[in-house]
């Protein structure tokens, strides 16, 4: 039994997954913080399957790229957990588990999310023999660019993550690329879950004392303190 969490953006899923089987979830996007839903979450969708803490056997997480707080309290929690209980953490690329949300052969798949002042963390996705294939590393661009990058290629993209919900107007009037349709486009820790489960059967997991997020860029917070300190940025 997997035990699941995404914390990256502003929404929260958790999930339980068992032999590549959903057993519950719980996605919810509201204007509470995570450090207010994640727990009494986990809580609730084990209750609801009747599932004890001693059924779990691994803890998936998501580590990134996203929001800086959203993240530590996701891995935080996970690796509280998977140390508490002596099991395994497997951490996921954000951005993978969202192109694992939509499996559509012969389109690329471009996860975005904010990276604010305008920027996205973007990373490039196809399927391949049912098997999820990177085509790009994750990186941050200005939006405006990566859709430039997408509309010049010769295959059909489709744009999931926030970064297809905050330019909406923008790409109803593309032909490509397209926002993937709205139930695919949220991240979920049921597709954090499963490519944990993948990841771990290849042999891949974390220790829970020093696993990091992938935050890619520093936070705004940091590049204003070394600034005011006179520290080269």
């Amino acid at each position: 039994m997997i035990l699941s969490l995404d914390t990256a953006t502003l929404v929260s899923s958790v999930a339980l997954v068992h032999n590549e089987k959903l057993v519950a979830e719980l996605t919810v996007q509201t204007k509470k913080t995570h450090s207010e839903m994640l727990m009494p979450h986990i809580e609730q969708v084990m209750a609801l399957a009747g599932v004890h803490k001693c059924d779990l056997k691994l803890v998936a997480v998501s580590i990134g790229p996203g929001s800086f707080t959203g993240l530590r309290i996701g891995l935080a929690t996970a690796k509280a957990l998977a140390y508490a209980l002596a099991i395994p953490i497997v951490g996921v690329s954000t951005l993978e588990a969202l192109a694992y949300n939509c499996p559509v052969p012969g389109a690329l798949l471009a996860p975005m999310l904010d990276a604010q002042k305008g920027n996205v963390y973007q990373a490039l996705y196809r399927w391949e023999k049912k098997e999820l294939l990177e085509v790009m590393p994750a990186r941050v661009i200005s939006f405006d660019q990566a859709v430039a990058e997408l509309g010049a290629g010769n295959q059909p993209a489709l744009i999931l993550g926030e970064g297809a919900v905050m330019n909406s107007e923008k790409l109803s009037e593309m032909s490509n690329p397209m926002a993937a349709a709205a139930h695919v486009v949220m991240p979920r820790a049921a597709s954090v879950a499963l490519l944990a489960q993948k990841k771990h059967g290849e042999g891949i997991y974390h220790d829970p004392m020093t696993l990091e997020p992938l935050y890619i860029r520093r936070s705004e917070a940091e590049v204003l303190w070394e600034k005011r300190h006179g520290v080269c940025v």
